[in-house]
């Protein structure tokens, strides 16, 4: 689907109507927010608990890995200041939610990995990494626009973390106790909890204060608390989702891959591909450190640095902000973030479908 979404796209055979291009980010963010409210309501806390380490380590140091590799290798390669690399690393150190949280969800559906908690440590890492990075990447440009570090944006990083999983819980509890009381079709209940996960997403646009919260963790915290209080009711939403989940799919892979431009890969040369080799290799390196200890086999962790390579999302988002902002490395980075996407999202997800079944046991029904 992200190929058939280059190939449509506007920098390929132009196929797309530009009112469905106008609205892609908003198309992209509904479907994102529907796999990540069915990853909650099917997401085993009980396993997450007994590898709780590493499931907290998988949050920023894979991503903090990477970030150190583009520092040592963009100056190099591409010519750039310490700090033009920072944020470059920046936008190429989030992992994919929209290449990684769907697989991950077929791989709990179908048991793969699941005994041992591999694919619910993906799914809270991947949750998770993101808003760490959007945080950096916005404490990076600000110094290089001579605004210089604020602690509180640092701060702000747990903050918004613990306030979207407090806010997440306590939503799906009420909503648990509310349709025990309630008796309304599950239809109705879908559209109650899409529309409280819209909102949710639009106040955190629209917050200006310093401290915010994460509204994507706090949409698959929903999940969360319901299939705490009303486990029965959250499979059979969890069954709905998966439904809308089909034609979803199809619009955010679509329209990830209508962002890329492929004209950017003869511009970057082989100089580019080095670099995001080379960081990739630092992030493995970052995630075998989370799973050391863990007692997971060889295949198993394989499996692990593999599935939390993948880029799209966030670069498709943010790529472009640098350039945006007239900083002198924002071709760079769009060049570099676009080609990431390229690279990474179509092997990543290929990666994952191909490896899980040779590498992951699957658990006894």
């Amino acid at each position: 689907m992200l190929i058939t979404g280059i190939v449509l796209g506007p920098y390929a055979l132009n196929l797309l109507d530009q009112s469905i291009l106008g609205i892609s980010a908003d198309l992209r963010k509904i479907a994102l927010i529907i796999i990540l409210t069915r990853a909650g309501l099917g997401l085993d806390i009980a396993s997450l608990k007994k590898i709780g380490r590493p499931a907290f380590l998988m949050c920023f140091v894979p991503a903090t890995f990477e970030l150190v590799g583009m520092l040592i290798l963009a100056p190099g390669l591409m010519g750039v200041t310490l700090m033009e690399a920072a944020v470059m690393g920046a936008v190429l150190a989030a992992v994919s939610p929209a290449v990684v949280v769907p697989r991950m969800v077929k791989l709990m559906d179908e048991g793969y990995g699941v005994k041992e908690g591999i694919p619910q440590l993906i799914l809270a890492g991947a949750s998770v990494d993101d808003v760490y990075v959007i945080v950096l990447f916005s404490t990076f440009t600000g110094m290089l626009q001579g605004e210089g570090a604020s602690v509180i944006k640092f701060i702000n990083i747990p903050v918004s973390i613990i306030l979207g999983i407090i806010i997440g819980l306590t939503l799906g509890v009420l909503l648990a106790v509310y349709f025990q009381k309630i008796h309304i079709r599950d239809t109705v209940k879908v559209l109650v909890i899409l529309s409280i996960s819209f909102l949710l997403a639009a106040v955190e646009d629209r917050l200006t204060t310093p401290v915010t919260f994460s509204a994507l963790i706090a949409i698959m915290f929903i999940g969360v608390g319901l299939q705490k209080k009303r486990e029965a009711v959250a499979k059979r939403l969890a069954v709905k989702y998966a439904k809308l989940w089909v034609a979803a799919e199809v619009f955010l892979f679509v329209l990830v891959g209508a962002t890329v431009n492929i004209g950017y890969l003869g511009r970057v040369g082989v100089r580019a591909l080095l670099m995001i080799a080379g960081a990739l290799l630092f992030r493995m390196a970052g995630v075998w450190v989370c799973l050391l200890g863990t007692g997971l086999k060889r295949g198993e962790k394989a499996f692990t640095m593999l599935a939390y390579t993948p880029k799209a999302t966030v670069q498709a988002a943010i790529g472009g902000i640098p350039l945006a902002l007239g900083l002198a490395c924002g071709d760079t980075v769009l060049t570099v973030a676009v080609l990431a996407i390229v690279l990474t999202a179509p092997a990543g997800a290929f990666a994952i479908d191909w490896s899980y079944r040779k590498l992951l046991t699957k658990a006894e029904e």
